[in-house]
């Protein structure tokens, strides 16, 4: 019995459309080019997110993160048929739970000023076999017009340079404008990070801030979201909107938890005294049978909250992680009974919506 060749579904393949000639690349580092989320990216060899002097001296784990893009945003306008993404990419996400489109890929949107808000419009998938980087073609099929548009950067991979090409003698501008001058600020976990969305607009933190307009800087750091003295100064010392701190499920355990949640508070509210200060505990609050783990870390948030309250701050919000997954669909929220897929992060930033949604910032 002969075995039938394999013919691969074209639409599940990456795109090999040959690039056109007419072609021009700019370096999103040069004017009118914005990038967001991103430290001193005009000044930097590569793409990070926080100085280098925090970044290798907070855990080993930030050592090799902060290199991650998460949270990374590029804007400008352009009437161009199509966008092409040239990425140069020293180390390349690659995870067994995750898609590579989440890890090393990045996803585009196109934004309305006259409205605010900004829709998915495509991902620039990278290929399986990349080793250093991508190139990746995107056409609009609406015809000719002045579109204003973001892209996402990758949440797992490290990116030193990124090009766009658009058609040569097609106009370049500035992006669409963020509602708030400061950004929010998230610090916390993996799930803070962005893992494991299929791409990178579709994290919890991501689907808020693209809902409200909202500029934010993603400190999600995997496993290695523990409020150690010298991140909490630095984070305490940024010019934000808004704090979240959603790093309950990287504190190694309830002691740890107990000694620097209300610490970190403290020390960033004693910076920003009038910004909002957001307290989130773990969304898998029972996750692999811990049930009273759960409870003991909630408690501690819950702790600090009401010490707060006491001290007279109308400016801090509890959310708790425990109802984010309940009904119907509480079992297909995760990949791993920990991590949200992308139901998951919808169900996260929904929660999150409704406290963000309120808020005034400057």
């Amino acid at each position: 019995m002969s075995e039938e060749k394999f013919v691969p579904d074209k639409l599940m393949c990456d795109d090999q459309t040959v690039l056109p000639e007419d072609v021009r690349y700019y370096d999103v580092k040069e004017d009118p080019f914005r990038v967001y989320g991103l430290y001193n990216y005009k000044n930097e060899s590569v793409f990070k997110r926080l100085p280098d002097e925090i970044g290798l001296n907070t855990n080993d784990g930030v050592a090799q993160l902060y290199l991650h893009t998460a949270g990374g945003r590029v804007r400008f306008s352009t009437d161009s048929d199509y966008v092409i993404i040239r990425a140069y990419m020293p180390k390349i996400g690659r995870h067994n739970h995750m898609p590579l489109t989440g890890g090393a890929g990045f996803d585009l949107y196109e934004d309305n000023p006259a409205i605010g808000d900004s829709v998915y419009i495509g991902t620039f998938r990278p290929p399986y076999d990349m080793t250093d980087g991508y190139v990746s073609l995107f056409n609009f099929r609406e015809g000719k017009k002045l579109r204003h548009l973001t892209i996402n950067f990758p949440t797992y991979s490290q990116v030193a340079k990124l090009e766009i090409g658009v058609q040569k003698g097609a106009c370049v501008g500035e992006g669409m404008a963020y509602r708030n001058k400061k950004p929010f600020v998230f610090y916390g976990s993996s799930i803070t990070q962005g893992g494991c969305a299929s791409r990178p607009g579709n994290n919890y933190i991501s689907l808020v801030c693209r809902r409200l307009n909202l500029d934010y800087i993603n400190l999600g750091f995997s496993g290695s979201g523990k409020a150690e003295d010298l991140i909490v100064d630095y984070m305490a010392n940024m010019e934000m909107s808004a704090f979240i701190s959603d790093y309950d499920h990287n504190a190694p355990n309830v002691e740890h938890l107990q000694a620097t949640h209300c610490k970190m508070y403290k020390k960033i509210r004693e910076k920003n005294p009038t910004i909002p200060y957001v307290m989130m505990s773990r969304p898998d609050f029972g996750g692999h049978g811990r049930v009273a783990d759960g409870c003991a870390r909630r408690n501690v948030i819950i702790d600090t909250f009401r010490y707060a309250r006491e001290q007279g701050d109308q400016k801090v919000y509890y959310i708790d992680g425990e109802s984010y997954f309940h009904g119907q669909w509480e079992d297909a929220c995760t990949v791993d009974r920990t991590h949200p897929n992308d139901m998951g992060f919808m169900f996260m930033a929904d929660k999150v919506f409704a406290t963000l949604r309120h808020f005034e910032f400057e």
